[in-house]
């Protein structure tokens, strides 16, 4: 039931996201649309995987792999990899930011706070 839910939610922040991307503009597409990139993952990787291990590994694992990819950009990856396909391109992004960076730790503490509160349950 629980990956249902997830399920659920992944299918409704990746509409959301898609439309920041496509009709937003300022603060929505440049703070917001991070923050939810970072939630969106979790439920996805919660959809996915089943829970195992502690509480803290799934959002860590997701700020981690955040924090690579916009590390990428700051090294240029799609300039020095040749990708053109603009798709990818915003997927991957282009431009580093270390605004970027906070609202992905904003992002994350709903996801930390669901699993502490869902390794609580498991464990009552």
């Amino acid at each position: 039931m629980r990956r249902l839910v997830f399920g659920i939610l992944t299918l409704l922040l990746l509409g959301i996201e898609v439309l920041i991307g496509l009709f937003a503009h300022g603060w929505v597409r440049s703070y917001l649309g991070d923050v939810l990139v970072v939630i969106l993952l979790y439920t996805l990787i919660r959809t996915i995987v089943p829970k195992k291990g502690k509480w803290f590994v799934i959002p860590t694992a997701i700020l981690v792999f955040a924090f690579i990819v916009e590390f990428l950009q700051l090294w240029g990856f799609c300039d020095r990899f040749g990708i053109t396909n603009e798709f990818l391109r915003i997927i991957i992004g282009t431009g580093y930011s270390n605004v970027d960076l906070m609202c992905y730790c904003i992002g994350i503490i709903p996801c930390y706070i669901a699993e502490f509160i869902l390794a609580r349950k498991k464990s009552a």
